[in-house]
């Protein structure tokens, strides 16, 4: 197998296949073929070329005026200029001017066209051709016989592929292999199918991640832009060189997540496409796990909300603070510190991908110039998180507007056509359009061009909106508020305000039960308990600090030990606690990695009969969740 920049699917094969001129050029220098390897690298460019000839011969006659008047009106596309933020204003409307008429030119000519065309783009009687030759074109018959010649398993692999076509219609549906390596992809595919007797089941959640998973990897790095051949790992597993990350423990960590209830709602209906940005992240399956029980004990508010934007990665606003990242092993896995610690952009980024993916989210990079963003996927559509718009985004090799464009045009049943006008551009060899914002939609051959104008006319006709920034620049770049961080007012019943008494004297007494504040605010917030019950969390965020004060009833003057039932995700925490009128004093909250666990006591002399507790803490703070707070009679 040659070594090679491994290009994202969208990269070499946009949606469907099309190797572009910049696929070519990026791969690296060839490993030199085997006998056997150059017998095949003949037999696939025979095949290839014979397909071609096949599909163009059976193609109709176009009409070449309507051709010609396309071509030309893309070729103005083509031609227009970028501009940038130093641009004078009335330069700038003349160009938006230009491009919205050679645009609706473009849409008007094409649809035209497509109408033409219908007959041939509605029908499947070329897949099977049309197939083989996007797979041939994606992967090269070099690239293919590369792997092929390894072995008699190899050869198999590509065979097994190749003669069933439901599969590679699922695999192109999807975007085809990473960097054109179908039979890496077979691997991996084959691997997690004999691992696990769901993934067999087509037609299934289970199988699509299977196959997204394998499509998408073996290159765990990877948004898609690039990463390391896979190799055989442990038991022959193939894993990711760069994170050491296996496949098929990978496979099997979210399909029991699954399972046992702890992904989202949204994720068994998630198509194959979107599950190969499921599982590609390089944390590992144990933090995957961890921050899943995090955050459903120490925010569970960031998983219950109806906002699919900010579900999960709300966490990065409220808990991962803006400041230069550090590492400290002493706190825990690589996910424990970087919460704990915080970081800028690219961090924080980075964390918001893990806490969707954690709960079986699709999400990408999206980066920008001097700073990292990202995007994910909600019910209603993709969205950009802490950064800014798609037209600087930058996901792996594919530019934000393109993805979006994509990503919409795939919620419609049309978008078949679109694939196969894109496999017909294979068979003639055709360059892709391009994928930078800055030459969005150009340079691409006729049928290329036709089935990105496609894509524009279904979203169009649709009217669909992109949704709205999420947090934007301000937020990806600091700690600052965005005005939305009051908590949902909730009725909590009386009962789980109750305060007990255990026959040793332990008063227990609900973090909620407090008489002041009533409500929740952007620092105090009353949530209902992932499990049972209800708690309180302090935030890090707030305009000011805020007191939660409690009255309690005691029987017996005397002096107790108050300790807390408490989840945080910083070290060092500490907060005030007043009695009465004394003097406030500082009360040390455990770091618990986001579990609950009893703090360390402190005493304090309580009256007989009512006493009134005060809870604070000095900003800035980080943020502590607490259920109870207990006070024992010290005898």
């Amino acid at each position: 197998m040659k070594t090679r920049t491994l290009l994202s699917p969208v990269t070499a094969l946009v949606i469907a296949g099309s190797l572009s001129p910049l696929a070519h050029a990026a791969k690296q220098a060839e490993l030199p073929l085997s006998s056997r390897g150059k017998e095949l690298e003949e037999k696939y460019t025979e095949e290839l070329e014979g397909l071609r000839d096949e599909v163009i011969s059976a193609l109709p006659e176009l009409d070449e005026a309507k051709k010609a008047r396309f071509l030309e009106v893309r070729s103005k596309w083509d031609g227009l200029k970028s501009v940038g933020d130093d641009t004078p204003p009335a330069e700038k409307k003349a160009h938006d001017e230009l491009k919205e008429q050679i645009d609706s030119e473009s849409m008007e000519i094409g649809a035209d066209l497509l109408a033409e065309l219908a007959p041939v783009l509605s029908s499947d009687a070329l897949d099977a051709k049309l197939m083989r030759i996007a797979v041939l074109t994606h992967g090269t018959p070099r690239g293919l016989a590369e792997f092929a010649q390894k072995g008699v398993e190899q050869e198999k692999l590509l065979e097994t592929f190749f003669g069933d076509e439901e599969l590679m219609r699922q695999v192109l549906e999807a975007g085809g292999a990473n960097g054109g390596e179908y039979g890496e992809m077979m691997e991996v595919y084959t691997a997690i199918l004999e691992a696990s007797e769901r993934a067999r089941e087509r037609g299934t959640i289970f199988h699509r991640l299977a196959l997204g998973m394998a499509i998408q990897m073996p290159w765990l790095n990877a948004e898609g832009s690039g990463g390391a051949d896979g190799k055989a790992g442990i038991h022959g597993i193939l894993f990711n060189a760069n994170s050491g990350i296996e496949q098929v423990p990978r496979y099997l960590h979210y399909e029991k997540a699954f399972l046992d209830g702890e992904l989202d709602p949204a994720f068994p209906d998630l198509n194959t496409w979107e599950c190969r940005y499921v599982a590609n992240d390089g944390y590992s399956n144990e933090d995957l796990a961890w921050f899943r029980q995090m955050l459903r004990i120490y925010r569970p508010d960031h998983i219950t909300t109806d906002d699919y934007k900010w579900r999960y990665i709300r966490i990065v606003k409220s808990d991962v603070p803006y400041c230069s990242p550090t590492t400290d092993p002493s706190l825990g896995t690589p996910a424990q510190q970087h919460i704990a610690l915080g970081g800028i952009c690219g961090r924080r980024a980075y964390y918001g991908r893990f806490s969707t993916r954690a709960f079986g989210i699709p999400s990408r990079q999206s980066t920008q110039t001097a700073h990292g963003a990202m995007n994910h996927w909600t019910p209603d559509g993709w969205v950009i998180c802490l950064g800014a718009w798609w037209s600087v985004a930058y996901c792996g090799p594919w530019g934000g507007l393109d993805f979006l464009l994509d990503s919409q045009a795939r919620e419609f049943d049309d978008y078949q056509l679109v694939r196969r006008a894109q496999w017909i551009a294979d068979a003639f060899a055709e360059p892709d359009t391009a994928l930078s914002n800055s030459n969005y939609g150009k340079n691409g051959g006729f049928w290329n061009s036709l089935a990105f104008v496609k894509k524009q006319l279904m979203v169009k006709e649709a009217k669909v909106k992109a949704l709205e920034l999420v947090g934007g620049m301000k937020l990806g770049e600091s700690d600052d508020l965005i005005g939305d961080e009051e908590g949902e007012d909730i009725e909590i019943p009386d009962e789980f305000k109750e305060v007990t008494v255990s026959d040793d004297g332990t008063i227990t007494l609900p973090a909620v039960a407090a008489y002041s504040p009533r409500k929740s605010s952007d620092r105090i917030l009353f949530l209902k308990s992932w499990d049972e019950g209800y708690q309180l969390h302090y935030s890090r965020l707030g305009q000011r600090p805020e007191l939660f004060k409690y009255r309690i009833e005691v029987p017996v003057e005397g002096e107790y030990e108050l300790t807390a039932l408490a989840a945080t995700v910083s070290p060092d925490l500490e907060v005030l606690v007043r009695i009465n009128r004394d003097e406030p004093g500082p009360f040390a909250m455990p770091y618990t990695k986001g579990m609950w666990e009893s703090s360390e006591p402190i005493r304090v002399k309580l009256s007989e009969g009512r006493n009134m507790i005060s809870v604070t803490a000095r900003t800035p703070n980080r943020g502590v969740s607490i259920k109870h707070w207990q006070l024992k009679p010290v005898k």
